[in-house]
């Protein structure tokens, strides 16, 4: 598009260049009319050839001055429609810019946009209260497990007194038995 400008351009100039090589410039023809009309009185006479020429080259350069002046609207409104779509591309591009980066510098948690540093200080908040949770449970399993193997080894040692405790009541049963037998045999007997 700017080639084309260009184009346009350079060959608007070079016309003008090569009117201006095979006539005079206007104001070279005014002066040349001026001294070739006749005096009379106070004023210039000149003649009508000569007038309708410089008439004809007046509005030969007004017609092309009214054609480049058209071809720069032409070319400024173009270019002004050129630099409207531009921005407009650049408002868009930005906008992506603005959202790609957005979408770069976080993280969707749960549907949520977050921050990459509030996602990490997230994560490694969730991180430190498990494994603090963890070392609660350990804890508190050691602390079961011991008591469990405490109350395990004391049921044992009641288990262990009972049955000793038991066999000592049998033993001692056993034996009132047998003296009150041998009592009974005895009354009997007597």
């Amino acid at each position: 598009m700017k080639f084309t400008y260009s184009l346009i351009l350079t060959i608007l100039f070079s016309l003008n260049s090569f009117s201006q090589e095979k006539t005079n410039t206007l104001d070279e023809q005014f002066k040349s009319v001026y001294k070739k009309s006749n005096s009379y009185q106070e004023y210039k006479v000149i003649l009508k050839e000569d007038f309708r020429s410089l008439q004809s080259n007046v509005l030969d350069s007004i017609a092309n001055f009214n054609k480049q002046l058209l071809n720069k609207n032409t070319l400024i409104n173009s270019q002004k429609k050129t630099i409207d779509v531009l921005e407009k591309e650049k408002k868009e591009t930005a906008g992506k810019l603005t959202e790609a980066l957005t979408k770069e510098n976080s993280i969707s948690l749960f549907g949520m946009q977050l921050s990459k540093s509030m996602y990490s200080i997230i994560l490694f908040t969730i991180i430190l209260v498990l494994v603090i949770s963890l070392g609660y449970f350990i804890y508190k399993f050691k602390n079961s497990n011991v008591l469990t193997t405490a109350a395990k080894e004391n049921l044992e040692d009641v288990e262990n007194e009972f049955n000793a405790f038991r066999k000592k009541s049998i033993a001692r049963e056993q034996k009132l038995r047998r003296q009150l037998q041998d009592e009974i045999i005895k009354n009997r007997n007597n």
